[in-house]
């Protein structure tokens, strides 16, 4: 499929490279010339230096064959004019990004029919909630959410002296018969593996878990961590990713405290939020957060517009015994240096906008994607139809794409984490681990 993605910018080098190794055809717009220097030595697109706004640029590009347009520049008005002046047509989905909250305001009159565009995606909300999942597993680096909750995957760290340390993953299995609980990846040294069952798991170990909701708990204490239900969270910053933040804790009923630099910003803040106490200060300042009780806090979630002073008050906040701390990283290269330096989670609205649009361009058996933040491996959630290779003999007997783990099967409203003596079967939805070169054979063992 011909993908024509305006704006070279994180957002769009991401999903360009994420489509590009699926074997998409490509084509990145962009005005600056040292941005497209970079996507083009980097991943395998093409690319045109232009205004995305622009039908002639467009027209060169190939939106007459395409499928798919992302208009994701930093410029909503940008995007949804790129959007407006491509003829709507069957077979083209437009994709634009939007940030400014005013137009997802309730009653707000924006609405993605009125410009010609298929969905509206804002980066900074979608960082939200992914910051708002990971607040409901303490100590996790990832969260994703299948089935309204009913299945999740989580990233945690194995801590010295874990009940799974120094253990292989079948012993592990054989201890916890009859749970709903099954490791899919573990990282290692900056590498990411599918594991087997003689796989054995090391103190300092990053692993990635499919469970049923009710084994969590269970989860985490094999880990070496404790499940804690999030009730204080202090947040750093004035940010609009702060301000959606706060208004779902808020509406989850979720005690917040926000520290905001700017005086004025803060007193908008504090009349947005009215169930949120805002602090004016200086959200790396030690003492002001000291005494604001940070060490006490179930979560502190760093989130100013610049990545060094989110890095920096989350290193303070660890230090002074904040049980959960999540920073904010614009730059999508921090994300995975953020466990190396003793934070336990990063998010950066580039990765969450990239992960909502790869959610919905992916079509046919594809029902849902989850990408992860800390790590380039997909979670897709697909559909066992009558033309799937897989059905009727055990999935020992057929052939999973290396780097590819099936590990859930949603059947009714029951839950199964599979052995290699199960089958599928048609109208089974099953959740698959996969990493980067495995994602495209694995959707094509689902077919439409």
């Amino acid at each position: 499929m011909r993908v024509i993605v305006v704006g070279a910018g994180e957002v769009g080098y991401h999903v360009a490279d994420r489509l590009a190794k699926e074997q998409h055809d490509v084509v990145v717009v962009d005005l600056a010339p040292e941005r497209l220097d970079y996507v083009q030595s980097h991943i395998d697109v093409a690319v045109i230096e232009g205004s995305g706004a622009s039908p002639a640029v467009l027209r060169k590009a190939g939106i007459r064959e395409a499928g798919l347009l992302l208009a994701v520049t930093s410029v909503d008005e940008i995007n949804l004019v790129s959007c407006m002046s491509v003829p709507s047509r069957s077979g083209l989905i437009k994709v634009a990004r939007v940030s400014n909250p005013d137009f997802y305001a309730e009653r707000a009159t924006l609405q993605p029919s009125a410009f010609a565009v298929d969905l509206l995606i804002n980066p900074e909300r979608e960082l939200a909630l992914d910051a708002f999942r990971l607040l409901q597993v303490v100590a996790a680096s990832d969260v994703a959410v299948f089935a309204d909750g009913a299945v999740q995957v989580v990233g945690l760290m194995v801590t010295d002296g874990a009940p799974i340390a120094g253990r292989s993953l079948a012993e592990v299995s054989a201890a916890e018969q009859g749970r709903q609980l099954l490791t899919v990846a573990v990282e290692r040294d900056g590498a990411t593996i599918v594991p087997t069952g003689a796989t054995v798991i090391e103190a300092g170990d990053h692993i990635y878990a499919i469970a049923a909701a009710a084994e969590i708990p269970r989860a985490l204490e094999l880990t070496g961590h404790h499940y804690e239900k999030v009730q204080r969270v202090m947040l750093g910053g004035g940010s609009v990713e702060m301000f959606y933040l706060a208004s779902l804790l808020q509406q989850h009923e979720v005690g917040a405290i926000a520290i905001v630099e700017n005086r004025e910003r803060a007193q908008e803040l504090a009349e947005k939020l009215d169930r949120t106490l805002v602090l004016n200060g200086n959200v790396t300042d030690v003492e002001l957060l000291e005494l604001e009780g940070v060490g006490g806090m179930d979560a502190f979630v760093a989130l100013t517009d610049y990545d060094e002073a989110n890095i920096i008050a989350s290193l303070v906040a660890k230090h002074a015994g904040a049980k959960q701390v999540i920073t904010l990283v614009n730059k999508s290269d921090y994300v995975p240096l953020a466990r190396r330096i003793g934070l336990d989670a990063a998010v950066s609205p580039r990765l969450s906008a990239a992960g909502a649009i790869l959610r919905y361009v992916r079509r046919g058996s594809v029902r849902r994607v989850a990408t992860l933040q800390n790590n380039d491996a997909e979670v897709m959630l697909l559909t066992v139809t009558t033309n799937s290779p897989l059905l009727g003999r055990p999935l020992a007997e057929r052939h999973i794409p290396e780097g590819a783990i099936v590990g859930a099967i949603l059947r009714g409203t029951g839950v199964l984490v599979p052995t290699g003596r199960d089958a599928l079967r048609v109208g089974d939805e099953v959740i698959v681990f996969a990493l980067p070169e495995a994602v495209d054979p694995v959707t094509r063992l689902f077919p439409p």
